[in-house]
């Protein structure tokens, strides 16, 4: 039997009034649709076990996403579940173009140079501002690469072959 994969969306950082809202701070780039009312999410705190619950109103304020669940309906019952993660299963995730990809999948690219030298290995992605940085794990030990997601660097990504190959700009490598 196959593994199912479950991808965070949101983290549940408080409360958000009297009648059970929360307070939630997003984890995705498709937030008015993970979050839209009648859209299946699922609960987890750490354990195996995830608690389905069902968006019935969502609103943006600030920098997070007020959230109601037909499940919740009081500030005890959403107390309970303040730090649990919102997830969605694999095959829920959106599809994208052919040039685009999720942050999983760049996890584990190998990257290389233009002239076929082996740099290292995307360990991590920031999203620091303005855009993408992805952290590779050098080959051969040494500091990170911090490697800027923008045109002019990243030239091919082939998730298929896990490969990178970046044009090596002056000041890229430690």
């Amino acid at each position: 039997m196959m593994r199912m994969e479950w991808f965070n969306v949101g983290r549940i950082v408080n409360t958000h009034g009297i009648k059970g809202e929360w307070k939630v701070f997003p984890i995705t780039d498709f937030e008015e649709e993970r979050f839209a009312p009648g859209v299946t999410l699922y609960l987890s705190k750490g354990s195996k076990e995830r608690t389905p619950v069902t968006v019935s109103h969502s609103r943006r304020h600030k920098q997070h996403r007020l959230l109601t669940v037909e499940e919740i309906s009081s500030v005890e019952e959403a107390e309970a579940w303040r730090e649990a993660v919102l997830q969605i299963p694999e095959t829920e995730l959106s599809e994208l173009e052919d040039d685009e990809f999720y942050y999983y999948e760049i996890i584990g690219c190998r990257v290389y140079a233009e002239d076929k030298t082996l740099l290292g290995e995307v360990k991590e992605v920031q999203s620091p501002g303005a855009n993408d940085v992805w952290v590779v794990e050098a080959a051969g030990g040494g500091r990170d690469i911090l490697v800027p997601y923008i045109d002019d660097i990243v030239k091919r990504v082939d998730i298929k072959e896990k490969t990178i190959i970046i044009h090596v700009m002056e000041g890229l490598l430690p």
